[in-house]
């Protein structure tokens, strides 16, 4: 979603995403959102982000992924469309608010049968089918396989937002295999992307990840800044809030279920 929002806003909706304030980034591009399904879909796409981070505002992701399907011209929207809708029902079963794997795996096999091989929209769907093998089927060869596609798609493409996740979640498979200079290889390639597009939000994550790998007083310093910046946010990603000991912690999600743990592994 980096640098794609339309009518010369792209600047302004990446800095208020970076920062975790998906709302007002979405309610920039409400105007266009009723006429343009690229809008609608970036729109979609914020405020699903969003329940991923907070565990809340699940109606207002619902809501704006329904108008986009509605407004969808084309088979490469409707692949985006569709491939928005697995991620949605992937973030729900994956914090605990309810199973949606089915839909999630059904939504993201149509986005395959819609997109060529060579598709723009084609790493973004291998990344999303690795968390779902990842997180949600357990399957870490086939989370591997999926991963892989789209960290080197990713590559080709320049899309350093996208690969800063990818590197993440390599890493984290090979600290499971218990290969830990590939993990701190990779953890530490992901926060540096992250720091240099100023993705601000997803900061946390790579520093909590990284101090996984490393030795005890490097650790304890990255848990530290990691803490300072979820604190800093306002409490998010909620997922981290726990293991990194911050008091108070913010409110758990709607229904009163416990996020799982996932190692903060699930973005």
């Amino acid at each position: 979603m980096h640098g794609t929002a339309p009518g010369g806003m792209a600047d302004v909706v990446w800095r208020l995403r970076s920062r975790g304030c998906w709302q007002e980034a979405a309610d920039l591009l409400r105007p266009q959102a009723g006429r343009d399904p690229s809008a609608a879909l970036l729109r979609a796409e914020l405020l699903i982000e969003q329940c991923l981070f907070t565990a809340e505002h699940w109606e207002r992701a619902e809501d704006a992924l329904r108008q986009a399907e509605a407004g969808v011209a084309g088979a490469e929207h409707r692949a985006a469309a569709s491939c928005a809708r697995g991620f949605l029902a992937y973030t729900a079963s994956v914090m605990g608010r309810r199973d949606r794997l089915d839909e999630a795996q059904a939504a993201l096999g149509r986005t395959s049968a819609l997109l060529p091989p060579d598709a723009p929209g084609r790493p973004l769907l291998d990344f999303r089918r690795g968390l779902v093998a990842e997180n949600l089927l357990h399957d870490p060869d086939a989370a591997q396989s999926a991963y892989r596609r789209a960290h080197d798609a990713a590559e080709q493409r320049g899309d350093r937002l996208l690969r800063s996740s990818t590197w993440r979640h390599l890493a984290a498979l090979a600290q499971r295999a218990g290969d830990l200079e590939r993990a701190r290889e990779g953890f530490r390639a992901s926060l540096r992307l992250r720091e240099d597009l100023g993705f601000t939000v997803g900061v946390a994550p790579a520093l909590a990840s990284l101090a996984e790998v490393c030795e005890p007083p490097e650790a304890t310093r990255l848990r530290a800044e990691a803490a300072r910046l979820v604190q800093a946010l306002g409490g998010v990603p909620v997922w981290l809030v726990g293991r990194l000991g911050i008091v108070p912690a913010p409110a758990g999600p709607p229904d009163g279920r416990i996020v799982q743990d996932v190692r903060d592994g699930i973005s």
